[in-house]
């Protein structure tokens, strides 16, 4: 599979050693490669599948819709905090036995997670077959621990990250009533993709925002008339919901409402910080949506830099917000290296991950119940770094014009160029 001209930027330039490299990486990669590729994941799944203290953390899912099967109420169980959607989703789980469970849950999770990273690469018409493709996805699992623990714990939000890349992807080509039905379908599962409404509202594109907004409540109303008392929802479940839940999630928060406060912080300040940094972040989403016209861009590093800041935004204020959320749109972040001035070709994207990595001797203090304190910290260093470029990337500087006859003088409307991107080159 040839390179094609949606690529053609990073190609420009020969003799710079970040251009060699990602030429070295653009080119198809060998067979052996492929096997180890598929190696490294396989063994993920299997010693997910092996360990002692699997589960999935859908457990209340499938608890709720058991409960359905059973003619019960899924609402009576304070656990279960999704749509009514979500119980009928989860029928066909709910009948599987735990032992399929087991072992298909690692690899359906893995494979949603793949889909989702090969979806952020066609966005940036990256050959699938290239040594970025397969080599990048499995570097991503050894490395990033929320992958092992989104595959150990099977939760949901892998519906979310392979849905975003291939909502975007289809946006991208024009498609947004498909993005709509895909966002829809995922929200169904899990109303983690809400947000990415915002985007269907900066491009004007009111059908495929009708289309995300009605699957979700056609396949909510479903559930609620299969159901009895399906009120619990509004009267029971959402008032937990707003209130962040209980200690029962606490210390796996990753939000700054929540980690601020354990570390000493009045609560009305944390509430204040996290809302505070969400209004940066839509304001950035909003500019970065605004800058058109980027020699660099064809338009694809604008949409998936927009929806990536509207979800950690999201993620600012949500309660809770777990470490494996930015699964969802991290793939989409990485992906982007391929063009000029992104996020990854900056060295502090790089070190935003660094509490995220695996095998980091961290000390014992930040381990289990308090590692939230690093996944804060991952959300907050993303946060920070993609607003910062949302809102510098747009300024533009005055350069000095020549005419003849006349001495030289500064002419904003004919010499103003965009300023030189904030990040800087990592490669």
């Amino acid at each position: 599979m040839g390179l094609r001209p949606g690529i053609w930027l990073v190609k420009r330039e020969n003799g710079g050693p970040g251009n060699r490299l990602l030429d070295w990486l653009l080119r198809p990669a060998s067979r052996p490669w492929q096997l180890v590729s598929l190696a490294v994941l396989l063994g993920v799944c299997v010693s997910t599948s092996l360990r002692e203290n699997w589960g999935s953390d859908n457990a209340f899912v499938v608890k709720a819709a058991q409960t359905l099967l059973a003619g019960g109420l899924p609402y009576e169980d304070k656990r279960f905090l999704y749509l009514p959607s979500a119980v009928l989703m989860a029928v066909p789980e709910a009948l599987l036995p735990t032992a399929v469970l087991r072992w298909s849950l690692p690899v359906a999770m893995s494979g949603l997670l793949g889909a989702g990273w090969l979806a952020a690469l066609r966005i940036f018409s990256v050959p699938l077959r290239s040594r970025f493709a397969v080599a990048g996805f499995p570097v991503l699992a050894l490395a990033y621990k929320p992958y092992v623990n989104l595959v150990l714990i099977g939760n949901w939000t892998a519906i979310s990250a392979a849905a975003l890349p291939v909502a975007l992807l289809l946006a991208h080509r024009r498609s947004w009533a498909a993005a709509g039905l895909v966002v829809g379908l995922a929200i169904a599962c899990k109303p983690m993709l809400v947000p990415i409404g915002l985007v269907f509202v900066l491009a004007r594109q009111w059908r495929g925002l009708a289309v995300a907004v009605l699957v979700p409540l056609g396949v909510s109303l479903l559930g609620a008339l299969m159901m009895p008392s399906p009120m619990l929802f509004f009267t029971k479940t959402l008032p937990f919901l707003l209130q962040g839940q209980d200690a029962y999630a606490l210390p796996w928060d990753a939000s700054p409402i929540a980690v601020l406060p354990r570390l000493g912080v009045p609560e009305p300040v944390a509430v204040l910080v996290a809302f505070a940094g969400a209004g940066a972040g839509l304001w950035a989403a909003w500019t970065r949506w605004r800058r058109t016209g980027d020699e660099t861009d064809a338009g694809e590093l604008r949409l998936v830099e927009t929806a990536c800041m509207v979800m950690l935004t999201a993620f600012l204020v949500s309660r809770p917000s777990f470490d494996h959320y930015l699964l969802v749109v991290l793939p989409l972040l990485l992906a982007s290296a391929v063009r000029p001035g992104s996020m990854p070709r900056s060295p502090w994207f790089w070190l935003a991950l660094t509490p995220q990595v695996a095998l980091v001797p961290w000390p014992s203090e930040l381990a289990h119940k308090r590692r939230a304190f690093k996944d804060c910290a991952t959300l907050c260093g993303l946060a920070i770094l993609l607003v910062r470029r949302a809102l510098r990337s747009g300024r533009v500087t005055l350069g000095q014009v020549t005419t003849a006859g006349s001495p030289p003088r500064t002419e904003p409307e004919c010499a103003a160029t965009p300023a030189e991107s904030a990040s800087r080159t990592a490669f």
